[in-house]
Formats: C-alpha cells, structure tokens, sequence
C-alpha cells in the first residue's frame, strides 16, 4: 500500500514538474518571438534617425547664410557708430 501510495505521489509530482516545464518554456519561446519583434522595430527606428540627419553640405550652407547676415548686421552697426562719431565730432566743433 505505500509503494502504491509513493508511486502516486511520485506520478503526480513528475506531472507537475512537467507541466511546469513546459509553462515555462512556453514562455520562453514567446519571449524570443518578442524579443526579435523588438529588435526589427529598433533596426527601423535607427534607420530612420539616421536618414534624418542633417548633411554637411547643409549646415554649410546654413552656415554660410547666418554669417552673411551677421556680416551685414556688422556693417550697419560700425555705419551707425560712424555717423554718430561725426556727429558727435561736428557738434564740438559748433560749441569751441
């Protein structure tokens, strides 16, 4: 009666074990399957932000434009110091 009672228990407990197993390894194969899911999304995103960067010719071109613009703001500023200077020279002049 007990070894009846040993190979029940035993039966039961290998039926667990092996129920367990293969929960788990379901699990496991699922996690992969997500896991290369992810990794294609990650592949495509890099893609993505790599297409979107800006090229060097571009910024060079950027570059280019803002300091011409600055390069005119310049002019303006040392022509409106000039006039001021001779303004302020003239004006002296009138008062000696």
């Amino acid at each position: 009666m007990n070894q009846d009672i040993m190979n029940i228990a035993i039966g039961i407990m290998c039926s667990v074990f092996g129920w367990l197993l293969k929960t788990v390894w379901e699990s496991v194969k699922d996690l992969q399957c997500a896991d290369k899911s992810l990794a294609e999304k990650v592949t495509q995103i890099e893609l993505l932000v790599a297409g979107s960067y800006i090229k060097r010719d571009e910024i060079q071109v950027l570059h280019d434009a803002l300091f011409r613009k600055l390069d005119k703001i310049e002019d303006r500023v040392n022509r409106v110091i000039i006039q001021r200077e001779i303004t302020n020279h003239t004006n002296r002049g009138e008062h000696d």
